[in-house]
């Protein structure tokens, strides 16, 4: 389980790199892409269901990482706004997007050096903070 776990935030860890370096050397690539999701009923299940895998393997990988804290927190925060976005019928999500990336997008230099510090400290998690 453990191996399963630490498989699927691999890929997790590596879209982050890849949307923090798209972001800061491509924004409107990025744009574009944050633009789009919520944009259909198959877009908006597909992102909760990959939500909530990464939060489930972030919580399964959590004991065995010396960022246990951190990966159970954020396991669990996933988990939980996904469950609140479930509950939402797409199109609201869509509505919600539809005004809150355009103005999210305003930060789109500060998203993408986020997005490369969490997936740093993800693969990091992963493969050099590891307790197993």
């Amino acid at each position: 389980m453990l191996l399963a776990a630490k498989t699927t935030l691999v890929p997790v860890a590596l879209f982050f790199l890849v949307l923090g370096v798209i972001a800061l050397i491509r924004p409107d690539n990025a744009k574009r892409f944050l633009l789009g999701f919520a944009t259909s009923a198959p877009k908006h299940y597909a992102e909760l269901a990959a939500r909530l895998l990464a939060g489930g393997a972030m919580l399964i990988a959590a004991p065995h990482s010396t960022q246990a804290t951190g990966l159970t927190v954020f396991g669990w925060l996933l988990i939980g706004t996904t469950a609140v976005m479930a509950l939402v019928p797409w199109r609201i999500h869509r509505r919600f997007a539809e005004t809150s990336v355009p103005q999210a997008l305003r930060f789109l230099p500060m998203i993408g050096i986020a997005s490369l510090v969490l997936g740093g400290l993800l693969l990091w998690s992963v493969f050099i903070a590891s307790t197993a």
